[in-house]
Formats: C-alpha cells, structure tokens, sequence
C-alpha cells in the first residue's frame, strides 16, 4: 500500500529525515514512535505531498507523491496534530464545506457527511459552533473531515494529544474500528497506546528508523539477552566463584543487599538462556541461601528509549546542568 524508500529532508545543515525506507501492508495499523525531533511529522507531512522531499520516494497505492500528486492525495485522509477546523462554523457546516473540498457528489453529499458524524459521534454536537466543543470533540471533527472522502490510507498525527483518559479510550476505539478497511499510521508519545491500539510499530530515532515490528516481536527483539536480579546470603568471593564457573552467565555485578549478610547479584545470560533453574541449583549447593529472584521484562517503555538514547541523552543533559550549576557556584 505504501512504499518509503531513502526518504530525506533536511532544512538547512538540519538532517530531519535521514535516508528513511519503510514499507506499510494494507488495512493494517501502524504506529510511528520517536522522541521529540526525530523526524515523525516531517515525515508524515512529506506522505501527505504537504512539503517536499530532498530526496528519495513515497509511493501510495502506486501513485508517486511528487510525480502523481493529484492521485496520491486522494487516497490519503490526514489529520494534523492541531486540525485544521473553522471554528465559526457548526460541525455540520463545516463538515459539509469539507466534503465539497474534497469532491464527495453533491447528491451523496449530506447523506454521507450524516454517516460520518454518526461514525465519529458527532450527531448530537452537529448544530454546535466548533469554537464551543471541548480538545476532544474538535479532535472528532478533525478526524470526521478525513473520513469524508472514505480514504485507503489514514494519516493521524498525534490524536491522542491533550485527550483526557475517557478520550483517549474513546479515539483508540474509533482507530481500531477502522483496521481492515482502512490502512491507518499513527504518531504517538503515548506508547501504552501506540501498544494497544497498532498491529506494527516503527520506532525512529534524529530521522533514522532503528526498529521495526509488532509490540510482541519489539519485546521479544530486546529480551534475547535475559536479566536476572538474585538475592543472597554469603560471601561475596564465595558467589563470585559459582557465577564465573556457569557457561550461561555473560556478566554480572554484586553489590550489597539491605538484609545484613545479603548481597544483590545482577546478571545478564547469553542470548535466550533462562538460567533460573542452573543458577539456583549452583547457588544453593554453595551454601548461598536464595532470599529472592526476579527476571526482568522490558516494557515497549522501556525499548523506545533504548533503540532511541533518550536515557543517555536525558544523564548527559543531568550532567551538563550538574556542571553548570558547579561553575556558577565558583562566581
């Protein structure tokens, strides 16, 4: 359904997009995930032929964006973070203004634009002045007007933003209503929606994309080297002696435990060992009594802001204030 091939923007000496290629299946959903300026709106805006690219190809259900922009367009149903809505108007008014912007037949006109509103539950504000209805019900009329000419591929950036809990429900609903007839991508900071809501993730970290996959194969991806967390009673020399003789650890640390006399011991397995089972047998006939043992599970949390650095970059800027505040105290 669409095609992306070493897409790139720059603005200026400004790489925003660098050397993006993806492919998205039809009736499918697709959730598109970085931190902030890493290229997702420029690279849906370039999808929408609303900008151009530097360089490379976005094709739409064989339509090239730049050499067939006309056709491309028309198979695209795009909603901004902030919709593009004439707050003047009544829902209804608007929505009919936006139906005969986008071609809908004048007979169809009214009939379809009641189906619509009935689709995103806008009947019972149709009559209300769009400057009056609340952050989510404008993003219902902003999702409404690109429905209106029944789209092949939605392009949704932000939905979510600013909706409080019973909206957010309320719009995963309407975007998983739509899988199947519709090809949806969708950017989001929310990732426990992004989780929900989409049947492939694109993570994309200063224009790059640096994973691809379902939410399960994303978990999966990042769990090939298993984490244990163990708690002991003994000597230090003692676990250190058990855990330098198993095949199966790659590494570990030992710091002191609260418990008196314990001692925290943080592992890391080769790749797609359990080492549970050998690890509490070793430990037990070396006379180091087990107090607890935890395997760890990254959260898709937790593999966004390792594939995209926003860990390291967040202590690199700790550490800049840390320094910045120590010389100011030397003034």
């Amino acid at each position: 359904m669409i095609q992306v091939e070493n897409l790139v923007r720059r603005y200026g000496d400004h790489m925003a997009v660098d050397h993006l290629s993806f492919t998205v299946e039809a009736g499918k959903i697709y959730g598109f995930v970085g931190p902030n300026g890493a290229g997702k709106s420029t690279t849906m805006n370039v999808m929408t032929g609303y900008i151009a690219a530097s360089s490379g190809t976005v094709v739409i259900d064989g339509h090239d964006v730049l050499k067939e922009p006309l056709a491309a367009k028309a198979c695209i149903g795009y909603l901004p973070e902030v919709p593009p809505l004439y707050t003047g108007m009544t829902v209804r008014e608007y929505l009919m203004f936006a139906a005969q912007l986008k071609k809908v037949p004048k007979k169809e006109r009214s009939e379809h634009v009641e189906e619509i509103m009935g689709k995103t539950g806008l009947c019972d504000v149709d009559k209300r002045l769009i400057r009056n209805l609340s952050k989510g019900y404008k993003q219902r009329v902003g999702f409404a007007q690109a429905l209106l000419h029944d789209p092949k591929v939605l392009i949704l950036d932000e939905p979510m933003a600013g909706l409080d809990p019973k909206q957010i429900i309320e719009m995963r609903e309407l975007i998983k209503g739509l899988a199947g007839s519709h090809t949806v991508i969708l950017s989001s900071h929310i990732l426990s929606e992004i989780s929900a809501v989409c049947d492939h993730i694109l993570i994309i970290s200063k224009g790059k994309l640096v994973a691809g996959g379902s939410p399960k194969q994303l978990e999966e991806m990042m769990q090939a080297k298993t984490e244990v967390e163990v708690t002991v009673l003994g000597e230090q020399d003692q676990a250190e002696a058990v855990l330098s003789q198993m095949k199966e650890v790659e590494r570990f640390t030992i710091q002191p435990g609260e418990e008196t006399g314990s001692m925290v011991l943080s592992l890391t397995a080769v790749e797609n060992a359990d080492i549970r089972k050998e690890l509490s047998v070793a430990l037990s006939g070396a006379g180091l009594p087990i107090l607890s043992m935890n395997r760890s599970e990254k959260s898709l949390e937790d593999i966004f802001l390792e594939l995209t650095g926003v860990e390291e970059a967040a202590e690199e800027a700790e550490e800049l204030e840390e320094e910045v505040t120590e010389d100011d105290s030397d003034l």
